[in-house]
């Protein structure tokens, strides 16, 4: 996983265990993903179909190698081999096509009228019966190559059928969780199992009702059917009832039924687990849950080597030796595995330590991060065991001694949880402490409540700040305690007795709890009840002396503010501004304050504002904006400037003239 294919054909000349390893037939995966797998009846071909694109696989055992490779139009549903190799093999494709293959490649292709999602060869009469959208159950003959009568069944879909290898029995399993059979030679239905009731237990939890998702039969008389809420039914011809009910507890389709006869086991697969268990009891003889989803499971004949077709592109081989013996084509595994069994080897493992980034540090090892000493995996690292102990003594070399210390601690612990405890309260908080404490131990006596114990605030770390943050203290002098907490008096009165005796108990140190003794319990009833009567009084007095205590703050700030000597204030006025006086300032507050009708007729007074009707019959305002004081000396100024040059040209243009005239007389 770790390593290229590169890096691992160069370890295989150097590693020996590396060597161990077995490739029963070489490449046997499909591109992406692979959906159906089969075994030839002479056990010299597998042959498996997937995607993408569409094609079917066929592997020689003796070669250990695949033999051919053909690509398809479209995905296959399911197949079937006629022959006992691969030269005659029938494709149920995914566009209602029915593809026929001889030994050469493809041989002829027809189409049926509905989609079908299974298919079943009738040996003695040579007819292919296809099942599928469709109430009717559509039959190909191939000697004569034409479409014969169908059979009209009761189901309104079906999903699966077989034909039994004994007396050639036609059972179909339908949408509705029912199983029909049928008699071949008559075509007629003898049969009708209903497997949806059967299946419900009293310990299976179903949603919906379950449909029939595999059939497979056993001999002349046992058949297996698998629903779509995971069930496993168990049948004989002879009843309607099933001989045992299997539940996968996945909730999830059976995809594919097989029967072991050496041991007497079903294996049962649906996408997620293959379970193996005994037909007679049920009981479970071993489980395999592959890392991918599962499509479909072939047992290889008269062995104990299962293959599975999955959704990646590698097909798994498992071998188990308890179920048989390994087939002809690799007889070596039978003596690999007794030499397993003679020397037990540890798993990958047990000789490495999984340490994250924290333990690096604390150990002193961050620096190793990057070299071959570790190995990323996931959130940590993977180191050998023997590095990370040495690591850890020279860390920690007294690490026996605190383990020691530790177990000491641990039994004086367990000795004393057995006396009498006093109740250790928080310093912040006290009496709020001690308030949940005594609402727990209320809780615990009464039994009426049959409500589930909700958890404590002073286990709970969302409110530990509350009782060690001094921020976090209750203000029982605030008005709005007093107010919310009329009888806050008389009951934090009781509380703070108890908190009393109990701090003297802590400060003598005492190892066992004297519980203080109070009144009696007659006169705590009626002390509730006069305070259950009486909490309007309460309140008004509460509320006296909270008028009280304002109106001597107030005394007191009026006896602070007459001792104060008033001192003069100085203003400072900016560079460019004339001071007029602070009654400006009070003016535009005023001014501010008054509403927008009465802020447009004091423009309107003084004239910096007009408001004309237009003759749409709509207003016209217009608006004289205020000139600064700094604005005003500007304009002045300038106004000044132009008088004195129109003077000046004046001035100028009259003694111009005065000189012409001037001339003129001389």
């Amino acid at each position: 996983q770790w390593l290229s294919d590169r890096k691992k054909r160069a370890l295989q000349k150097k590693d020996v265990d590396i060597r161990r390893r077995i490739e029963l037939i070489q490449d046997f995966e499909m591109p992406t993903v692979s959906t159906k797998i089969k075994v030839s009846r002479d056990g010299q071909y597998i042959m498996a179909v997937g995607t993408y694109k569409p094609r079917v696989r066929c592997f020689d055992t003796y070669q250990l190698s695949q033999k051919f490779e053909r690509c398809l139009d479209s995905e296959v549903v399911t197949f079937e081999i006629l022959s006992d190799d691969y030269s005659k093999i029938v494709f149920l494709q995914c566009g209602r096509f029915v593809e026929f293959h001889s030994q050469h490649g493809h041989y002829y292709r027809t189409r049926i009228p509905k989609f079908c999602r299974d298919f079943s060869y009738h040996y003695p009469s040579c007819d292919l019966y296809f099942v599928g959208a469709s109430s009717e159950v559509y039959r190909l003959n191939l000697e004569q190559g034409r479409f014969l009568n169908s059979l009209q069944t009761e189901a309104s879909e079906s999903n699966v059928c077989d034909i039994n290898p004994v007396h050639f029995l036609f059972a179909m399993g339908t949408a509705e969780g029912k199983v029909e059979c049928w008699d071949p030679r008559t075509r007629n239905r003898v049969g009708l199992l209903d497997c949806a009731l059967s299946s419900v237990t009293a310990d299976t939890e179903i949603e919906g009702l379950p449909s029939i998702s595999a059939l497979k039969f056993d001999g002349a008389l046992n058949m297996a059917v698998g629903t779509s809420t995971g069930q496993v039914l168990l049948y004989d011809l002879r009843s309607s009832n099933p001989l045992i009910v299997k539940d996968h507890h996945y909730g999830l389709p059976i995809k594919s039924i097989q029967f072991q006869h050496q041991l007497d086991l079903i294996i049962s697969a649906d996408s997620r687990i293959i379970k193996m268990w005994n037909k007679d009891t049920g009981k479970i003889f071993t489980s395999m849950e592959p890392e991918h989803d599962i499509n479909d499971v072939c047992l290889y004949p008269n062995s104990g080597m299962l293959m599975t077709a999955n959704e990646a592109p590698k097909m798994n081989i498992y071998y188990i030796p308890v179920l048989g013996p390994a087939p002809k084509w690799c007889s070596f595994l039978d003596n690999l595995t007794e030499e397993l069994e003679e020397n037990p080897e540890s798993t990958v493992y047990d000789d490495y330590k999984f340490v994250t980034r924290k333990d690096l540090e604390n150990l002193g090892l961050a620096h190793l991060i990057g070299s071959s000493l570790l190995r990323a995996y996931m959130h940590g690292f993977f180191m050998d065991i023997r590095l990370y102990h040495k690591a850890k003594m020279m860390a920690n070399p007294f690490a026996y001694e605190e383990y020691r210390r530790e177990k000491i601690r641990q039994k004086i612990e367990e000795t004393r949880a057995q006396r009498v405890q006093l109740k250790k309260l928080p310093k912040v908080n006290k009496e709020l402490a001690l308030k949940l404490i005594e609402e727990e131990e209320e809780q615990q006596i009464s039994k009426k409540r049959k409500q589930k114990n909700l958890p404590s605030l002073l286990k709970d770390d969302r409110f530990k700040v509350m009782f060690e943050n001094p921020d976090f203290q209750v203000d029982e002098q605030s008005e709005e305690f007093r107010l919310l907490n009329p009888l806050v008096s008389k009951i934090s009165e009781k509380r703070k007795r108890k908190l009393k005796i109990l701090e003297e108990l802590e400060a003598r140190g005492q190892e066992e709890e004297e519980e203080p003794e109070g009144k009696a319990s007659d006169a705590e009833s009626s002390e509730s009840s006069d305070d259950e009567k009486g909490w309007v009084e309460e309140v008004r007095k509460q509320r006296k002396l909270l008028r009280q205590e304002e109106k001597l703050k107030r005394q007191e700030r009026f006896k602070e503010d007459q001792q104060t000597l008033l001192k003069p204030q100085f203003f400072e006025i900016k560079e460019g501004e004339e001071f007029r006086s602070f009654k400006d300032s009070a003016k535009k507050q005023k001014l501010m304050k008054k509403t927008l009708e009465d802020r447009l007729k004091l423009e309107e007074k003084l004239g910096t504002l007009n408001v004309s009707d237009t003759t749409v019959g709509s207003k016209q305002a217009t608006f004289k904006l205020k000139k600064s004081e700094q604005q005003r000396k500007q304009q002045e100024a300038e106004k000044q400037h132009r008088q004195e040059r129109k003077t000046l040209r004046r001035s100028a243009s009259h003694l111009k003239s005065r000189r012409g005239r001037g001339r003129l007389f001389h």
